[in-house]
């Protein structure tokens, strides 16, 4: 056995600077390789694929899964903004072939980002929101649709106010929750609507924060009942906020995340934890994975997807022990141009730790 010489005792007990040096550059690699280490086992990209790119423009996704097939559904037009945009939804058995189901268009105005969700009493739900071209008396009108089998939908239902823009819309139990921001000349507003049916919203909270700009959202309903909100802002202040509020939903407590982020959805996940998918900006536009952590008020990046340029706006859903994400991004280039297209992710999410 071969054995090593120990240093010399003045040098344990007075070590020079030059060691010092050393061994403090040598804890930080060791540090930093932990640190890469932990990052890339909290989660694992299975399996990123484009599933759409016929349309000029393809964009603000949302997804779903109902009665055994997937459901994504994203706006259709000429360029992020643009007259004419419509709501196209495709479906897949396997989530690697899709094909489309329904396009929704209404004549004269530009319809826009798509959310779906399943009622409780089984059907999709479609919603989205109609602007309206300008000059007129307003400029955005939310609407829902309804379908027994994706394919086939019902006429358009108008629902809560004009220049209210619902969001998105989220069951508990059979009541559904929906948050409105306000744009024209109610940009500023942000308001909470609940229905009994989704065909018509309730004003529950008119005005749940005094803001410059707050606009999208997404909630959540933990297991232990708590509303959890996801917000956007864009006024004097752009960090994004969590709103938290226990039943009846109507006092908000929000916190100032501190990080800029668009586009945003939650999921709480089986464990417990929250994920959001969100646009991050510094560093360059991406759609990332972050943990969302009520307690400390921090929404902190721990996955990017493969994303860039015109990007984000996800849909989330926890199946068979892994993440799907659907989302929209211009990062692969063309000879031409790098075009929006639609984007589905696997991602595998490690154990929490001590699980």
């Amino acid at each position: 056995m071969t054995t090593r010489p120990s240093p010399p005792r003045d040098l344990l007990r007075h070590p020079s600077r030059s060691t010092l040096c050393v061994a403090i550059a040598l804890l930080g690699l060791l540090l930093v390789g932990l640190s890469e280490k932990g990052t890339a086992a909290e989660a694992e990209i299975i399996d990123v694929r484009r599933i759409w790119d016929k349309a000029e423009h393809n964009a603000f996704t949302d997804l779903i899964r109902f009665e055994g097939n997937w459901y994504c559904v994203f706006r259709e037009g000429s360029g992020h903004v643009s007259a004419a945009g419509k709501l196209r939804v495709i479906t897949s058995a396997n989530g690697r072939d899709w094909k489309s189901a329904a396009l929704i268009a209404r004549k004269g105005v530009d319809l826009r980002d798509a959310k779906i969700n399943v009622t409780p009493k089984g059907e999709l739900m479609l919603s989205g929101a109609a602007a309206v071209p300008q000059p007129a008396d307003y400029k955005h009108q939310s609407m829902t649709w309804f379908s027994s089998d994706g394919k086939n939908w019902s006429d358009a239902f108008l629902v809560g106010d004009r220049d209210v823009w619902l969001w998105r819309t989220t069951w508990h139990g059979d009541t559904a929750y929906g948050i409105g921001y306000g744009t024209n000349k109610k940009k500023g507003l942000i308001r909470l609507y609940k229905s009994r049916d989704g065909r018509s919203f309730d004003t529950l909270v008119p005005s749940m924060l005094d803001d410059t700009y707050p606009n999208e959202t997404s909630i959540i309903f933990r297991k232990n009942g708590e509303a959890h909100c996801l917000l956007r802002r864009d006024g004097a202040k752009k960090s994004a906020m969590l709103g938290i509020s226990k039943a009846p939903y109507q006092d908000w407590n929000w916190k100032d995340l501190g990080v800029r982020a668009g586009g945003p959805h939650i999921i709480e996940i089986p464990d417990g934890r929250t994920i959001a998918a969100v646009r991050l900006y510094d560093g360059g536009a991406r759609t990332s994975l972050c943990w969302l952590d009520p307690a400390a008020g921090t929404l902190v990046e721990f996955l990017k997807l493969p994303s860039g340029g015109d990007t984000s706006y996800a849909g989330l859903v926890w199946h068979d022990e892994e993440l799907w994400v659907s989302y929209y991004s211009s990062h692969e280039r063309s000879q031409t141009r790098a075009k929006s297209s639609i984007y589905l992710a696997r991602v595998k999410i490690a154990p929490k730790a001590g699980n």
